[in-house]
């Protein structure tokens, strides 16, 4: 590994030198997902890390195609196709989570919330 790379500040680099880059958090959040120049589609988001995401994608998706998830009351957020395994998609954000944006969804949503915002 160069030098250069070893000295980066870049955040998303150095979360991915570690087998996960973040603790992943099982959730139920039902959510919109758009590959770049697609139609969005309905989907639901299992699990939420920092880094990224686990969503249901019925159709295959190819890694490495960029995308685009809306979680209510959040902006949609650039991501990336890491894997695509029956019926389930695993994609990198393309800029980290913020900590405190992370919190406030897991504070707002359940894994077994049915859907449903936690007040």
């Amino acid at each position: 590994m160069s030098e250069h790379l070893l000295l980066t500040k870049d955040p998303y680099f150095s979360a991915a030198q570690e087998d996960r880059s973040a603790p992943r958090t099982r959730v139920a959040i039902p959510a919109t997902l758009r590959m770049s120049g697609g139609r969005g589609f309905q989907t639901v988001i299992h699990d939420l890390s920092l880094s990224g995401f686990c969503g249901a994608a019925v159709n295959r998706m190819i890694p490495g195609t960029v995308c685009w998830l809306t979680l209510p009351g959040i902006e949609s957020l650039q991501s990336e196709v890491v894997w695509w395994d029956n019926s389930l998609v695993g994609c990198a954000f393309d800029k980290l989570l913020s900590p405190i944006v992370h919190d406030n969804i897991l504070s707002r949503w359940q894994a077994n919330s049915s859907f449903r915002p936690v007040a």
